[in-house]
């Protein structure tokens, strides 16, 4: 199994039909997961860190406990998963994470939504600027659209 997908949460949200593709597709090539939790969290560097590492503390706990609950269903699918918690400028946070360990050979948006366009918000998500230079695809799932 050298196939390497990651998925990716923002905010400590996680989307059922992210986790499913996520799974599935896993399944369909014979691939480990990683899961990957993106906080953005500004660190003011005129403001001591005691204050923050209480907040850090906080999130560390929630995020712990969302990213474990996800586990199970891949590890129950015989899937190899572990999970990673990131917390900072998600653009940089994402790209110091990808650094350090070997090509995915997907990313998996797992937000819910497309990625914004840049003339509805008048700027651009953080992964649109990043999308350039990764070194595969990335995919995103959308939630699904009851209203048929």
């Amino acid at each position: 199994m050298s196939r390497h997908i990651l998925l990716v949460f923002e905010n400590e949200a996680v989307v059922p039909e992210a986790l499913m593709y996520a799974r599935e597709f896993a399944l369909r090539i014979d691939a480990r997961l990683t899961l990957l939790m993106i906080v953005p969290m500004s660190f003011d560097m005129r403001t001591s860190i005691g204050p923050r590492r209480s907040v850090v503390k906080n999130i560390e706990i929630r995020a712990g406990r969302v990213l474990s609950d996800c586990l199970q269903s891949f590890i129950q699918a015989g899937i190899e998963v572990n999970s990673a918690l990131k917390l900072g400028d998600p653009a940089q946070e994402m790209v110091k994470f990808l650094a350090n360990r070997p090509p995915f050979q997907a990313i998996v948006w797992g937000s819910g939504k497309d990625l914004p366009d840049r003339a509805r918000t008048g700027q651009r998500h953080w992964l649109s600027k990043i999308a350039g230079s990764l070194e595969c695809p990335l995919l995103t799932v959308s939630k699904r659209d009851d209203r048929s």
